[in-house]
């Protein structure tokens, strides 16, 4: 259909003997937000290092709007217009917030656009108070921001996100949910994720990896009560 915009079909991943994605299709739709879930080891993971270009897949095909990107480069894919935040820190603790912020949005614009584009943003984020300081000095919370803010100054039309609240509690968990749902109003996104209450709190559709492959995909309420998915979480066999 001419909405999907993301499609994997058998891909698969092995380290080895070890298979982490086993035959995966999976689709994405034109401003969907899709959760990943599942326990440790489920493949959820390396499946978002697959479509994002950090593993090169063992075999099958993906395909962005209908291009394959099955073996692309990480840094040819964002240029696709996908901001993609990884676990791993993408800042520079020496600069500001503003200036780690500006330094990716002039990739993509001239310095007058660069400008508005990294005012535009940290608004968007509510990270106006941060602006000036070092972010080496910044709390976790407001560093997992600064890096959403970068992705953000791309102006990208699908955002995949690798547990964008691990180490978060309270207060900056909160903030982060308000901030995934705004961005979801203009993008679609994929979330890697594994905090159950965070995933209420922003999830429709839910695809759950179990062995590295899809043990089930529907609507969040659907998918935290059914029994096999409790059983996976707890270590059960299903």
């Amino acid at each position: 259909m001419s909405n999907i915009i993301l499609e994997t079909h058998n891909l698969s991943m092995k380290f080895g003997g070890v298979v982490a994605v086993d035959n995966v299709d999976f689709t994405l739709r034109e401003n969907e937000l899709r959760c990943l879930i599942g326990p440790n080891g489920a493949g959820k993971s390396t499946f978002f290092k697959c479509i994002t270009g950090l593993h090169k897949p063992s075999s099958g095909n993906i395909y962005i709007q209908g291009e394959e990107t099955t073996h692309w480069h990480t840094h040819e894919i964002s240029h696709l217009g996908i901001g993609i935040k990884t676990q791993v820190p993408n800042v520079m603790d020496g600069l500001s917030v503003w200036e780690n912020i500006w330094l990716s949005a002039r990739r993509y614009n001239d310095v007058k656009n660069a400008n508005r584009r990294v005012d535009s943003v940290i608004e968007r984020i509510k990270i106006g108070d941060i602006a000036k300081r070092l972010v080496g000095e910044l709390a976790h919370g407001q560093r997992q921001r600064v890096e959403l803010a970068i992705v953000l100054a791309a102006d990208p039309w699908l955002v995949i996100l690798d547990e964008p609240a691990a180490g978060m509690t309270g207060v900056d968990v909160e903030i982060m949910i308000d901030i995934i749902k705004e961005i979801n109003r203009h993008a679609a996104m994929i979330i890697v994720e594994h905090d159950m209450q965070f995933i209420k709190s922003i999830a429709d559709q839910v695809t759950v990896f179990y062995q590295g492959s899809i043990l089930m995909e529907d609507n969040v309420d659907i998918v935290l009560a059914d029994q096999r998915v409790r059983d996976v979480y707890l270590g059960r066999k299903v």
